[in-house]
This record gives C-alpha cells, structure tokens and sequence, in this order.
C-alpha cells in the first residue's frame, strides 16, 4: 500500500498535475497521516443550545483567568510588612501617627558634607537623602569632586524618588541600622580604591596615548596598502527579492486583480515590481492553471498579458516555455477538459501578435513535449484557426511559410500531411495556389459586436485591419454600411459619460488613420457624418457633443470641409430625423468655418 502514497508524493511535488488534482491528493495523504482522522470536524450550522453554552464556557474561562492572576498578584506581592522583589520591606504606616514638631527645625540646618562616609541609598541624613524632604531641604553647598560622585548621585536621586521623605527611613529598627553602617564603610572603603589606583594610571596614560596614536597611524597605512594591492572580490549574483512561495501567492492575487479589472498597465507595474526575473515562471504557471476553465474572454486577456510582458522585456521568453509546462501533461488533461487543446490555443494565440515571439520559435519550442505524444499538430491548427479570425490566411500562410515551418515536422510519421491539412482547412499553409479564403457576409449587428470587442481590448490599428481583411471582402469594405458601423463603434468609445458629456480627443486622434483608410472619398465621408448624426439622435441630443465632434474630426483631417457643407445642405429624405436640432447644435462650427474659409481667400 505504501508505494501507492509514495507515487501519490511523487506526483504532487513534480507539479505535473493541475493544481485541483494535487491539492485532493495531498488531502488523502494528510489523512492517512491523522489516522484517517478528519481534520476539521462537522462544520455544519450550530443550535442556538450550543451557541449559548459555548458563550458561558467563554465567560468561566475569562472569569478563570482573572482569579489566577488575583493570587499571583498577592503571592509575590505579599502582605502588609511582607518582603518584595529584590529583598526591599514594606513598612506598613499608621495613619494616625503622631507629628514630631522637634524634628522640623532639622529641615533648614545644612549639615556638614563628609563624602567619604556618605550613603547614596534610602535612609541617608546627607545633602542627598534630604532630596527626598522637598525644596525646602535642598542645600546651596557646591559639591566637591561632582566627576567622582556622579554615579553615586544618579543612584541616589533613583532611591530617593521612589521613596519620598527621611521620617519612614528613621524608624528602621537597630538591626537595619547597623548593616547601613557597614554598607557606608564598605562603600567608601572602595571609593578611596578607585581613586588610588587611577592616580597610578594616570602618569603612564600619556605615552600609551602617543603610542596608541602612532600604532593607529602604522596600522591604517598598511591596511590602505593591502587593500590595493588585493583585487575587489567578484560581485555575487542578485538573489530574487521574492521566494517562489511567496512570488506563487503574489502572481496569484495579481492575476485575479487583473482579470476582474482588466487594467492592462496596473498588472504590468505589479509584476515588474515584484523584482523577481528569474522566477517569472510561477506566474506564466499560474496564469494559464488559473485561466484554463474560465471563460474564453478571461483566457484571451491572459494571452494578452503575457504577450505585453514579454513585449515590453519584463518577461523573457526562456521563462514563459519554461512557465507552460501544463503542455506536459495536457494529453492526460484533456480526458477532464474535452476543448483542452482549443482552450491552450486561446491562451497562447496573442502571443503572435506584433512584438511577441516568432511563429517558428513558438511552435517548436511549444511542440517539443508534445511531439512524442503525437498532438503537436492538433494544437497548431487550433492556434493557426484562431490567427485567422485576426488577419486574412493569406497572411497566416506567408507566416508559417516565412518560419520555414513543414506539418512533417509536427504529425507522427504514419500521418498523410496532405489528408490532414485538407481535413483541417489549413491549406493556405502550403502555398499561394492552395489558398481558399473563404469569408460571409456578416449583417450589421453582428459586424457591430466585432468592432465593438476590439476596440474595447484596445486592439492597435494594425490588427483591426487584419480582421476586416480575414473577415470581410473588398465589396464589403466598401459599402456604406460597414462605413456607418465603423464610424459608429469609433465615435462610442470616444465619447466620456460625464455630465455634460466631452470628446476624447486622444481616442479620435488614434483611430484617424482607421477611418481615413476607408473613408476613401467625399461620399464615403457623408456617410460617416449621417452615422453621426444618428449617434446623436439615439442618444437624445447631448448639448454640443456633435459640435465637439465636428472640430475633432476636422482637426485630425477624417473629415473634409466640403463634406461638412455636403451633410449641411443635404435634402435626403432618409436623412431627415434629428437633421434641423443637429444643424442648430453645429450652427457656431459652420460660421467658424466659413469665417476661416474667407480669411484664407482675403490672405
């Protein structure tokens, strides 16, 4: 039995598994080791009898508590009279206790200072112990050998703070007395030692101090020496700032916070943060475990991030390949995930884009686990079906061809390349004559929904190009609806929903060059401007918004003026709704246009 738990070990440290799987394993093997005892008990809803008892036992037990540390309270403090810490008494006082008025005149005399015989502890009858009395036992004499006394001073001001007034001291029965006395002739006994022996130090001090200095000079010289003359040791390589456990846990939060948010620049500053190159691994890992069932959207704004990471330089490629080893043991997987192999393909598609890796670098450095197991070529047609969504085959095949890629290279050997390209409708992968593009005419709506999601990811202009040119022919480029839809989708995402509403100006200015492409000529341009107004109208009219967006257009050059003054004079009868209310809202944008078209002429 125990080379089952053994294997059960192996696979779980060797994280060739999902991380669904290994966590049940470790559970099995956590309770073997309890005996096969859960580790968490019935977790299930509690009585309100059980809450109420638990409650009580609380209170007992903090009542518990209280009265223990009551008794070891009164344990080391003791009674009235009992001895303390540190072998102090405690001398209880009568509050009834008769006044000595004899005893006040003693206050103002100023007794003579003798520092041989002085006790800098509770009970002293010096300068010192009458501190304790107030101002008015304080005495004007100045001290004598203050460097001498000093510590002894220090001592003194601790016992006489923490014990105010010389009476209590007074009446220490005869026994303390006398052991007083012998802590004052011992005490002075040692303080004439000191002073004994730093007089005799004192006359050999200046030549050690000549000598110390000379000694100090000769050893900083040839410490100077020896260190030119030794190499600088070699610098050792930077450890990660993170461990892998942590920088686990710190991907993981990451990439939730990214995927709920989806702030492409945020999670870009996170990772490059963590300082952690070298082990950037874990977080490919984790992003394409954690994706790998969720919704194609997610797995695709994934691809997306590490496609960046790997763009700006945060991630290098050794570590992405080295991140993707789910591709080890995808085969067994996908008995679980039936579109295994499509859900990979999603994942691992952005990173074609521009300013990723090459088509021939990343499919055979993906492809080298899988090629033993004969699924090489699955995960490449899927890659290659989904590239084609984004740019025309004719493109994708001049790709494949340009990285020197043959499907021999990838398909077992008893595989006919020519019956598998054919079935997977990949020819365009063969050459130019194999090529069959075949694309459908998409209706408005579903045309809408497309642009609608690229531009939401913030695709670049070059890719949008690329998926017209994959999805739609040149008839379709060039009617008037697909320039309606195109200008429609553009001028949404421009506009800011504040109150009033304003124009992005930076989101025209980068979609210009878009627009310019297929507003070909004056018609194309007129057409644009009648999405324009329909734009308006369905969103009842904002206060000059459409003015906003006639100065945009016409600054970046979409729109020209002799199409502004066409949509003006315009009579189409299909043209018609919103027409007089958008004209009154851009009345201020004509006459500007015309006072700067007779400036010109007078210039």
């Amino acid at each position: 039995m125990d080379q089952y738990f053994n294997q059960m070990e192996k696979i779980i440290k060797e994280r060739k598994t999902s991380s669904r799987i290994r966590f049940m394993l470790q559970d099995v093997l956590d309770l073997r080791r309890n005996n096969w005892v859960p580790r968490r008990g019935d977790q299930g809803p509690k009585t309100i009898d059980q809450i109420h008892k638990e409650a009580e036992l609380e209170e007992h037990r903090e009542h518990m508590k209280v009265q223990q540390a009551l008794i070891s309270k009164k344990d080391s403090v003791g009674g009235p009279g009992g001895r303390m810490g540190g072998g102090w008494n405690t001398v209880p006082i009568s509050k009834n206790r008769p006044i000595d008025t004899s005893r006040l005149s003693k206050i103002t005399k100023t007794p003579v200072l003798d520092f041989n015989n002085q006790l800098l502890a509770p009970g002293g009858k010096g300068t010192w112990g009458s501190w304790g009395k107030g101002s008015s036992g304080g005495t004007s004499a100045k001290p004598v050998d203050s460097g001498r006394n000093s510590s002894s001073r220090e001592r003194g001001d601790r016992f006489d703070h923490s014990d105010r007034g010389s009476d209590r001291f007074d009446r220490r029965d005869d026994r303390d007395r006398n052991r007083l006395q012998v802590t004052k002739r011992s005490f002075s006994r040692e303080n004439e030692e000191r002073s004994r022996e730093r007089e005799q130090r004192g006359s050999a001090d200046p030549v050690r101090r000549i000598s110390s200095m000379t000694d100090d000079r000769d050893r900083g010289s040839r410490e100077r020496h020896e260190k030119a003359a030794t190499p600088p040791p070699p610098q050792t390589p930077t450890k990660p700032a993170l461990t892998e456990e942590e920088l686990d846990k710190k991907s993981t939060a990451i990439i939730e916070e990214y995927l709920h948010i989806n702030d492409m620049k945020e999670a870009l500053q996170c990772v490059q943060e963590m300082n952690s190159t070298q082990l950037l691994f874990v977080f490919v890992r984790n992003g394409l475990e954690s994706t790998l069932e969720r919704s194609t959207i997610a797995r695709e704004h994934m691809g997306l991030l590490l496609h960046q990471l790997v763009k700006t330089g945060i991630l290098l490629t050794q570590q992405y390949y080295k991140g993707s080893e789910i591709l080890e043991v995808a085969e067994d997987m996908a008995i679980d995930i039936p579109h295994m192999w499509l859900y990979l393909a999603e994942l691992i598609t952005p990173m074609l884009h521009e300013g990723g890796v090459s088509m021939g670098e990343l499919f055979r450095e993906i492809s080298k686990p899988l090629i033993p197991l004969g699924k090489a070529g699955v995960l490449l047609v899927h890659i290659l079906t989904l590239l084609c969504k984004e740019m025309s085959h004719k493109k994708a095949g001049t790709m494949w061809r340009d990285a020197g890629l043959q499907w021999k290279d990838f398909l077992p050997e008893d595989v006919d390349v020519n019956k598998f390209v054919t079935e997977k409708n990949v020819e365009f992968t063969l050459g130019d004559e194999s090529e069959k593009s075949k694309t459908k005419e998409l209706s408005s709506s579903e045309l809408s929904k497309q642009l609608d999601r690229l531009i939401q990811d913030k695709a670049d202009n070059q890719r949008i190009f690329d998926w017209i040119e994959a999805n739609l022919d040149e008839q379709q480029t060039s009617s008037n609806m697909f320039v309606r839809v195109l200008m429609t989708s553009i001028c949404q995402s421009a506009i800011i929903c504040e109150n009033p509403y304003k124009v992005d100006g930076e989101q025209i200015k980068q979609r210009a060059k878009l627009l310019q492409k297929y507003l070909k000529d004056e018609q194309k341009e007129l057409q644009a401007l009648y999405a324009l107004q329909a734009l308006m109208v369905q969103m009842e009219q904002p206060a000059n918004l459409l003015r906003m967006f006639f100065d945009t257009l016409y600054d970046e050059d979409v729109i020209k003026e002799e199409a502004f003054y066409k949509w003006e004079s315009s009579k189409d009868p299909a043209e018609q709704q919103g027409k007089g209310v958008a004209l009154k809202s851009v009345t201020a944008f004509f006459t500007w246009l015309r006072e700067a078209e007779d400036e010109s002429d007078n210039s």
